[in-house]
């Protein structure tokens, strides 16, 4: 993620010894049990919860599946052509390194137009350029090579970040989103949703401790006035991380009551996400009468390292506590790339993997760096427009 700021994010474990003061105003919380029936713009698939059942979310991909198959003019039951699924993994400003590859794959001639999106924190934001295609490939390049630190974040002193709801103020990067996410790109989104595609963007309910996939798709081609609001402040909240970044509260109602839910990353339950189990069931089923399959292709972008991060690491609290918590985000990844991975296994679907190689040796100096950013996004362009030698299979799988 962010090496500097989740170190300052740990000193917040050290708030319980800080004299207490009044808590933040916030709305009131959706009662326990009811997080399930909350809304925020009253659209029936505006997001899923796939920890209380994925019933919901499977019935999305479902009836995606029927419009495509409309779009494309075949008949029902009809064999479709292959499926290009990505996944886009949560990494901070290492998102350069996604953002550079997927534009040298437009380079090369071989990106696919992808019938399924999905991004976890800075993959996100990715998440939906690479949804609407190569032409918004030129936003890509200026959001992660030209973005300063006053572009995402205004930073607040230890004592006020520690006090108040996390160590930076997102305000400036809501505005980025804004500005680049305009109505037109939302036009696409919305007719890519229509066509039978699906963009889902994740993050994590606090009150409920629960991962949420909202359906920017669909809230897209609602022709609510209030879709652009909520897709902008998705995206936020996705790429907040908790304890760096303020966290995003979301307007929503129960039965007609006002309440209001904390969201933050999507990372803290997981940084990469591609399709439910349930999703697959009929295609394990043909797979076990060994009847002929639709090709899938799935291709997973991490946007870090997947190699240890060797560091001397002080013998202080602070110093502990924030290498703890990078070990377990690193962690964390490697088991989502397994776990797709594994899944993909399971269901003959080809894998394919990228990641920031541990020839990338431009040193890290300070969140959201231009040096930095630019030559990982010149990393990812280069070897994406060459042919990306993409790994069919995590590393140190034997």
């Amino acid at each position: 993620m962010l090496p500097n700021l989740t170190r300052r994010a740990a000193l917040l474990l050290g708030a319980a010894s800080l004299p207490a003061c009044s808590a933040l105003e916030r709305g009131p919380a959706v009662p326990r049990g009811q997080t399930g029936r909350a809304t925020v713009l009253g659209i029936p698939n505006e997001r899923f919860f796939p920890a209380l059942g994925t019933r919901p979310l499977v019935a999305e991909f479902m009836a995606a599946m029927e419009r495509r198959h409309a779009t494309l003019g075949i008949p029902p039951g009809g064999m479709m052509p292959a499926l290009d699924l990505l996944a886009v993994s949560g990494g901070g400003d290492d998102g350069a390194f996604g953002a550079g590859l997927l534009t040298g794959w437009t380079q090369a001639g071989t990106r696919p137009e992808f019938a399924l999106v999905t991004g976890v924190s800075t993959g996100g934001l990715i998440a939906p350029f690479a949804f609407v295609g190569s032409d918004y490939d030129p936003a890509l390049r200026r959001v992660y090579t030209q973005s300063t630190l006053s572009d995402i974040l205004i930073q607040r002193s230890l004592i006020s970040g520690v006090l108040m709801d996390g160590m930076a103020d997102t305000t400036p990067l809501f505005r980025t989103i804004s500005r680049e996410l305009d109505a037109t790109m939302i036009a696409r989104i919305a007719d890519g949703y229509r066509r039978g595609r699906l963009l889902l963007i994740g993050t994590t309910d606090l009150d409920a401790q629960l991962p949420v996939i909202w359906n920017v798709g669909a809230i897209a081609a609602s022709g609510h006035p209030g879709a652009p609001a909520l897709i902008h402040r998705i995206m936020l909240a996705s790429a907040s991380i908790p304890g760096a970044f303020a966290p995003v509260l979301f307007d929503v109602t129960v039965d007609g009551v006002r309440h209001q839910e904390l969201h933050v990353d999507g990372g803290a339950f997981a940084q990469a996400f591609l399709y439910p189990v349930a999703v697959t069931q009929a295609r394990r089923a043909r797979l076990a009468r060994r009847q002929p399959v639709q090709p899938i292709r799935a291709w997973v972008i991490r946007n870090a390292r997947l190699d240890p991060n060797w560091a001397a690491t002080d013998r202080r609290t602070m110093s502990i506590a924030g290498r703890a918590v990078e070990t377990m985000i690193a962690s964390s990844g490697f088991n989502d790339v397994m776990r797709i991975w594994l899944n993909a296994q399971r269901d003959d679907v080809e894998y394919h993997l990228a990641y920031i190689g541990s020839d990338f040796d431009v040193p890290y100096t300070t969140p959201f760096n231009p040096a930095y950013m630019g030559p990982l996004f010149e990393y990812g362009r280069v070897r994406a427009a060459r042919g990306y030698d993409w790994a069919r299979q995590p590393p140190l799988v034997e």
